[in-house]
């Protein structure tokens, strides 16, 4: 498929604040040949994310944040998710990239913001759209070197809201989290379930070694 597979007939902003919200009004070529019946859909955007998992290859540790999310909050409300359920969410390091800012760079300024770890080198995982049903949002995803040894503590703009509690993990008490349902975002799934497949490759480029 190219650019001239769809055509959109119409396109209107119906809402713009933190995000926004168009109105589409499109045709896409068939798989099987012709022209689809026109469609009308609503697409949320909200910028582009990049997002970190902090590790530390020489202490063999994690550096993860926990932070409320107000929409992990209204999620709760559904009947799929138990009382137990935590809107604090255990996440890695992530932003909106801004303009003239590339996701490495927005990765090594929220790195520091949310965790204040600098990120000494950088390792990309992946990109992908987070829920191309509905969302425009592109999510850069990689690994960034750190020093964990003094890491810990409450970090975050205080203009913007953030409350962000910063601890770190072995690998095996993330992959821990994974299982018991406690990480439930799925840039920190995907980050962690990376590194479990690809521990040793990572280790033996930043540390010259294989464990």
């Amino acid at each position: 498929m190219t650019k001239d597979s769809v055509e959109i007939i119409e396109k209107k902003t119906s809402f713009k604040d933190y995000i926004q919200v168009d109105h589409y009004l499109l045709k896409h070529v068939l798989h099987d040949g012709g022209w689809s019946k026109v469609i009308s859909r609503e697409v949320v955007e909200r910028g582009h994310v990049a997002a970190a998992l902090l590790y530390d290859p020489d202490l063999d540790l994690f550096v993860l944040i926990e932070q409320f999310r107000t929409a992990a909050f209204a999620a709760r409300q559904s009947p799929w998710w138990g009382d137990d359920f935590s809107p604090w969410m255990v996440e890695c390091v992530a932003g909106i990239i801004e303009d003239g800012e590339s996701p490495e760079e927005m990765c090594r300024r929220e790195s520091v913001e949310e965790a204040n770890c600098p990120i000494s080198d950088i390792y990309p995982i992946s990109q992908y759209i987070s829920s191309p049903g509905c969302m425009t949002e592109t999510v850069f995803l990689f690994c960034g070197r750190v020093d964990a040894s003094n890491a810990g503590g409450v970090f975050g703009l205080e203009e913007e809201g953030e409350d962000i509690r910063v601890f770190t993990a072995t690998p095996e008490e993330a992959f821990e989290m994974l299982e018991n349902g406690r990480i439930v975002n799925s840039m920190t799934i995907l980050a962690v379930q990376w590194f479990q497949l690809n521990r040793n490759k990572l280790r033996h480029i930043w540390l010259g070694n294989a464990d």
